[in-house]
């Protein structure tokens, strides 16, 4: 068999395979292109069909193929793609990248609320955060351990306070 003798006998079957392409899709024009994309690949690949055998049944398995490597292909475009309505304002927050000029203004802040706290406040909760022990704070500052717990403690919640307009809902 010719290549043009064979490729008369594809064309022939187009009207079957619009058929057979509607039960794919439910869309005219999705249907048309999957037609186009059998037909092409059955062109292409002229060589594997066997003479004598069935090329009705050869068509649909290359429809059927060809729906199915789109399909799954769509689903997996799909997954990678976030669409705009499953990102919400926290997600947004969680993956919106930060430049320098923002943390600038963090760092700022951080160091204008640490400079509101009396001194008092601001030795242990510093001692504390540079990674000393309640105890070790205690013997530094010749005072009692409770009282360094109690002047931390109070320490946090002022820069909490001072620092609300970073807390994430």
């Amino acid at each position: 068999m010719t290549k043009n003798e064979f490729d008369t006998m594809v064309i022939e079957q187009s009207d079957s395979l619009k058929l057979y392409a509607r039960n794919f899709t439910s869309d005219y024009e999705d249907a048309n292109d999957l037609v186009q994309d059998t037909i092409l690949k059955a062109v292409t690949y002229f060589k594997n069909f066997k003479e004598g055998t069935n090329l009705k049944g050869w068509l649909y398995t290359i429809m059927k193929n060809t729906f199915i490597n789109n399909y799954r292909r769509i689903v997996k475009t799909n997954s990678f793609i976030t669409k705009d309505e499953d990102i919400s304002s926290s997600n947004l927050l969680l993956s919106a990248s930060c430049n320098q000029g923002e943390s600038k203004f963090v760092m700022e802040d951080i160091h204008e609320a640490l400079a509101n706290l009396s001194e008092e406040y601001y030795i242990p909760f510093s001692l504390y955060f540079e990674g000393f022990k309640y105890h070790e704070i205690s013997d530094h500052l010749n005072i009692p351990i409770g009282t360094v717990k109690t002047r931390i403690h109070v320490a946090r919640k002022l820069m909490k306070r001072s620092l609300s307009a970073y807390k994430v809902a």
